[in-house]
């Protein structure tokens, strides 16, 4: 056998040898014929054109695509207008429930059963197993503490001078941006504007309440009609100027989770008897209270923003099932997890959520399946959002508690072995 040092070798020699030839390959890849660039976009969605494309792109690749249009007898096609471009078929991505998970907050009460789309094996399960031991104390506290989204447009100017006049501009005109708020989104709210300064360039933060929906789209507009009446009014023109500076978050998990709320701040906890730990947790308080400690530890190593064990797990397959924007995760899923033994042997604990990017109405939640989803917990509409929120919070705290007990007790390769893998 081969000790570790000579795989390493013939490992980086392996690689060394694909990049001497890497020039090679461009080189050929250069000589290939040109072809016509027959894929238009396309945003309308019907049954001729994704038929039309899955022929043309059998007839490039020589794949036969059999499946991705068996969906489309289940969907109206006309549903899927201004969700997607290029339109050939539908993904299926398998769909579990967990449940009840009781959630005791000021909009979600009661029980819930939660929809998971996701095609890793053993995650419902271990999800599942939380929400059990969730009910069965009771209940998971989850409250919504704030809201707000961000857009975050960038200003360069030729000197700092000029950057300060212009802001000396902008900032006594916060009625003047709410109304153009007003006029430009039936609900979006303007509710601040902060500064960012770095050198001659200028960052505004704009925040907003966007009601039941995740308002990304919505923030977007309502700066950029903002944006283009300062650039038309201001007596100090910017150089350019950007409708994001990369600044707010979106998509990204950002050392500002912890200063600010992007999306909706969410915190839920619960108090767990030890009988119930050692029952269907199958460990003890204590040892769950070590492993979070230890894996604490080794975030901190790591240098990850926040301090918890798969929030993007729960936070994923939620989001596909309900019609969320999944690329949200990277931010949705930076939080805190906590958990404590207590002296009566009892377990504390707790996840807190800053960036949850979640709505209830518009975007991807108006589809079939994502609205009988968001429906089956009584979440569809307006007025639902913070509701939804609160389940979401649930939802993780019984995902961290469930992971947490498996990887104290030993038991989390077994669960994946027995879960996560193809019967013979």
């Amino acid at each position: 056998m081969k000790s570790i040092t000579e795989n390493k070798e013939a490992l980086q020699r392996k690689y060394l040898a694909m990049i001497a030839q890497f020039s090679s390959h461009q080189d050929e890849v250069k000589a290939m014929p040109p072809k016509e660039f027959r894929l238009k976009i396309d945003d309308h969605v019907d049954a001729k054109g994704s038929a039309d494309r899955l022929a043309m792109l059998q007839e490039e690749t020589g794949k036969n695509l059999i499946f991705l249009s068996k969906q489309d007898q289940l969907v109206d096609l006309g549903l899927l207008e201004g969700h997607i471009e290029n339109y050939i078929g539908m993904t299926a991505v398998p769909t579990g429930v967990v449940g009840p998970l009781r959630v005791a907050g000021i909009e979600a009460k009661g029980d819930f059963y939660v929809p998971l789309a996701t095609t890793e094996g053993a995650l419902v399960a271990s999800f599942h197993r939380g929400a059990k031991v969730c009910y069965l104390a009771g209940g998971a506290s989850s409250v919504c503490t704030n809201e707000a989204v961000q857009r975050c447009p960038a200003f360069k100017f030729e000197n700092l001078a000029d950057l300060g006049q212009f802001l000396a501009w902008v900032l006594p005109n916060l009625n003047t941006f709410q109304e153009i708020t007003v006029k430009t989104s039936r609900y979006a709210q303007l509710l601040d504007i902060k500064a960012n300064i770095e050198g001659n360039h200028l960052t505004l933060v704009f925040e907003y309440y966007t009601g039941d929906a995740s308002g990304q789209n919505m923030v977007t507009l309502c700066t950029d009609a903002i944006c283009q009446h300062i650039v038309a009014n201001s007596p100090i023109k910017p150089v350019a100027w950007y409708i994001e500076s990369n600044y707010s978050g979106d998509k990204k998990a950002t050392a500002l989770s912890f200063t600010h709320v992007r999306g909706k701040k969410v915190t839920s906890e619960i108090v767990l008897p030890a009988i119930l730990v050692e029952n269907v947790l199958k460990t003890t308080s204590q040892a769950m209270d070590d492993y979070w400690r230890t894996s604490t530890i080794g975030v901190i190593q790591s240098g990850a923003i926040g301090a918890q064990g798969h929030y993007a797990n729960g936070l994923a397959a939620l989001f596909l099932a309900t019609g969320q924007d999944v690329a949200c995760v990277a931010e949705a899923a930076t939080g805190i997890t906590r958990m404590e033994c207590n002296t009566d042997g009892s377990l504390y604990a707790s996840i807190t959520l800053p960036n949850l990017i979640v709505g209830t109405v518009g975007g991807g939640t108006t589809l079939p399946t994502q609205r009988e989803c968001l429906e089956l917990m009584d979440c569809y509409g307006t007025g639902k959002a913070n509701k939804f929120a609160e389940i979401c919070g649930a939802l993780l705290l019984a995902g961290e508690l469930s992971i947490a007990a498996a990887l104290s007790a030993g038991h989390f390769t077994s669960a994946h072995r027995d879960l996560g893998r193809k019967k013979s």
